[in-house]
């Protein structure tokens, strides 16, 4: 029962233990699936789960019989445009990060805009070529077919065939990241992007914004730069870079430089006026046409020897298969593509899914993502997922849904069999810098440092260490090896965790930490201790050890002198030199000698089982002072709470390390109570026999407050009730408003306070 009093509460209620409770409010033997019973439901078919599987399967049968043709169509058309201008201009640019002919980037940016369509649940995101993963692709056909190099020479023929193999390993690459990712989309495990934390995916991303940036060097300057791909890579590029910076274009370096400032102002301007604009300003697009125009009227590539985009080749090229002899080869690169590109993805997705009220499956993201990679691969493509610029156009300029992405797909095909050759004079570093400047955003993710910081310092140094670990090996190396820090910091964590001891706030029902209040009160004689985190193999040592130093002694210790104690008192006792007296035990021998040292070495075993005074014919006081001396440390507490009400799980290892514990405090005579745990665990429990004579399943209560009072009332004789108040007493309590126990039963208010 429940009384509200302002704004208090009055419960009246018993004191449960949890066996109590279960059997008073009759608690249900509920049947828990089994693997077998989700495998049936799994195989099962009907008419209804097959309409909801392919319903699933083809999101675009569930919202294009709902498009609204009058009111979304011209929305659509014209932000499909806009992203498709854009989607031409960055699988151009991102074309050089993966160092492939330009006019493979328009495929990247065309076919897996068609599939999405089909099966993709997001609404706004435009798929096409994304820098991070452009640059992974890039490491891969460095590595697979590196350039040769400057000083033997080169002719049309042999470029021609090395641009036909680095095309053949994007390919490769691009095809078996979407298998996997089809793969891990149809085993419904897209819930694998949850071990990628945002401080981790922004440290990363920002870090291959760093890759991304020393690789666009050698377009900008434009210097024969080899190709790294192992450890330390970005570190000997940079070497290379500035062993040869005497050999510079200056044309491109300006031309690079002026088209970097006009791209960071305009960006900002669309930044800062957004709520007026009524759509961004497309500098890109500006920037291209202008600085196209101006390379072929000045004859840039003959006068000043720039490097251009070249010839164009209209019309799209038939698809290839792709190599599967260097799978083994790839299979970690395609991988971490898989999962970043998925991620990626997955986040833009979710935030529009958000903002505009649909729903997403992060599983079936994972199949288009996969199928679009494999059909842009077959096409002489290379891996996409999302450009974080490219989808805020789409949404920005009123795209609605997929069909805006089909129109940006038609202008990508315009590109590709019309007007691709128009863009033959524009220069490389025109396109790297344009590349660059969209990457401002991430750049800017390095003030996530400060914030991190300030709010949890394992996120800001899961953030720091991806930034090192992905600048020093690499990309995929780097982020294999921050996913295994992340995990390891999650480990440190419940390996170490902050327990501490509870003590009773304001003589209620709320108990907290004992050093974050002032006014506390603890129980004489009991110790409340909680441990936040689940206890397994790694961490029951550390718990038996914050353990005993909140209750400031170790009772196997205890256990053992007070078994060495008895086999002296017995043996006293034996011999007649031992003699009992109402003022206490009298030894009449003071000859008798100390066997510490044969009973720590020979008996140890022994002296950690229950103590047996049962052949003594008197009772023991630990907590008196015995004979001869016989130093054995007194124990003042009597009850031992322990607060599980955050451990979620325990393991077989902890289980009996826990067993071990709880059973060295029964031994001395301390009992031992466990609040909070859930019904599972107190059912896992039971299914591996943890209960025996000497740790009972009675320990478990439902609150810390039930076991206070339980170990009150078990102990009230030390409480300051009169006795006829103690003969009236029941085991049903109320909390007081005023801070108090009282017997609910009582007509005058008997209050038990602490």
């Amino acid at each position: 029962m429940i009384e509200p009093i302002g704004n208090q509460y009055v419960v009246a209620r018993p004191v449960y233990s949890a066996n109590v409770f279960e059997e008073e409010h009759k608690k249900l033997l509920r049947h828990h699936k089994t693997f077998l019973d989700h495998l049936k439901m799994c195989c099962s078919c009907s008419a209804q789960k097959a309409k909801r599987i392919a319903l699933s399967l083809f999101p675009i049968a569930s919202w294009l019989p709902e498009y609204r043709l009058k009111e979304w169509l011209l929305s659509d058309i014209v932000s499909g445009i806009s992203t498709g201008l854009v989607a031409v201009l960055q699988g151009l640019g991102l074309s050089l990060l993966v160092t492939v002919p330009p006019r493979n980037g328009l495929y990247a940016a065309f076919f897996p805009v068609l599939t999405y369509f089909f099966l993709g649940t997001s609404k706004h995101i435009s798929v096409g070529p994304f820098p991070v993963l452009s640059v992974m692709i890039g490491a891969v056909v460095g590595r697979l077919a590196p350039d040769p190099d400057p000083s033997m020479g080169s002719s049309a023929g042999n470029d021609t065939l090395l641009d036909e193999r680095k095309i053949m390993v994007a390919a490769s690459v691009t095809v078996l990241s979407g298998i996997i990712q089809l793969a891990l989309g149809v085993l419904r495990i897209g819930f694998a992007v949850i071990y990628l934390s945002e401080s981790l995916i922004s440290g990363f991303t920002t870090a291959a914004t760093i890759h991304i940036f020393v690789s666009q060097l050698k377009f900008i300057l434009q210097l024969n730069v080899p190709a790294y791909a192992d450890p330390l890579s970005i570190f000997k590029a940079l070497e290379s870079v500035f062993t040869q910076i005497e050999k510079t274009n200056i044309a491109d370096l300006v031309t690079s430089l002026i088209v970097l400032v006009i791209v960071f102002v305009f960006k900002e301007i669309n930044q800062r006026y957004k709520a007026k604009l009524p759509f961004p300003i497309p500098i890109e697009i500006i920037l291209t046409v202008i600085a196209t125009g101006i390379s072929y009227g000045f004859n840039f590539e003959t006068r000043f020897n720039v490097s251009v985009i070249g010839d164009m080749k209209q019309g799209l090229e038939a698809p290839i298969t792709p190599d599967a002899s260097i799978f083994r080869d790839i299979i970690g690169d395609s991988f971490s593509i898989a999962i970043i590109g998925f991620v990626i993805a997955f986040s833009v997705a979710r935030v529009y899914s958000l903002k505009y009220d649909y729903p997403i499956d992060g599983s079936q993201e994972l199949i288009a993502l996969g199928v679009s990679n494999v059909f842009a691969g077959a096409f002489r493509g290379f891996a996409g997922s999302t450009a974080l610029s490219r989808s805020a156009v789409q949404e920005s300029t009123g795209g609605k849904t997929q069909i805006a992405g089909i129109v940006s797909a038609v202008i990508v095909l315009i590109a590709v069999l019309a007007i691709g050759f128009l863009l033959e004079p524009l220069q490389k570093s025109v396109l790297s810098a344009l590349a660059l400047g969209n990457l401002k955003g991430m750049l800017m993710q390095f003030a996530e440092i400060r914030r991190l910081w300030r709010k949890d310092k394992y996120d800001c140094l899961i953030w720091i260490v991806t930034f090192i670990l992905t600048i020093v090996l690499g990309l995929a190396l780097g982020l294999a090896a921050s996913v295994a820090f992340e995990l390891l910091t999650i480990v440190f964590r419940t390996q170490f965790p902050k327990c501490s001891t509870l003590a009773n706030v304001g003589r209620s029902n709320i108990y907290k930490n004992k050093k974050d209040y002032s006014e506390m009160y603890e129980p004489e004689g009991v110790k409340i201790f909680r441990c936040p985190s689940p206890i397994y193999f790694a961490n029951i040592g550390f718990f038996k050890q914050k353990l005993t130093d909140a209750v400031g002694f170790s009772p196997l210790r205890i256990l053992r002198k007070r078994n060495k104690a008895v086999k002296k008192l017995r043996k006293l006792q034996k011999q007649g030199l031992l003699q009992l007296t109402p003022k206490g035990f009298i030894c009449t021998d003071d000859g008798f000698k100390d066997l510490d040292e044969e009973l720590d070495n020979n008996q140890i075993e022994e002296l950690d089982q229950p103590i047996n005074t049962a052949d003594l014919p008197f009772q023991i006081d630990w907590n008196a002072d015995l004979p001869l001396n016989i130093a054995v440390p007194k124990v003042s507490l009597h009850s031992l709470i322990l607060d599980f009400s955050a451990v979620t799980f325990l393991d077989v290892s902890s289980m009996r390390g826990l067993k071990t514990i709880l059973q060295e405090f029964v031994r001395i005579n301390v009992d031992v109570y466990i609040v909070g745990a859930d019904d599972d665990l107190i059912e896992k429990l039971t299914r591996c026999q943890f209960f025996d004579a000497e740790v009972k399943d009675s320990m478990f209560f439902l609150t810390i407050h039930d076991a206070v009072l339980h170990v009150v009332m078990k102990n009230h004789s030390t409480s300051k009730l009169s006795s006829s108040q103690e003969k009236d007493m029941r085991f049903d309590f109320t909390i007081n408003t005023n801070g108090g126990l009282r017997n609910r039963d009582c007509s005058v208010p008997i209050e038990t306070k602490f």
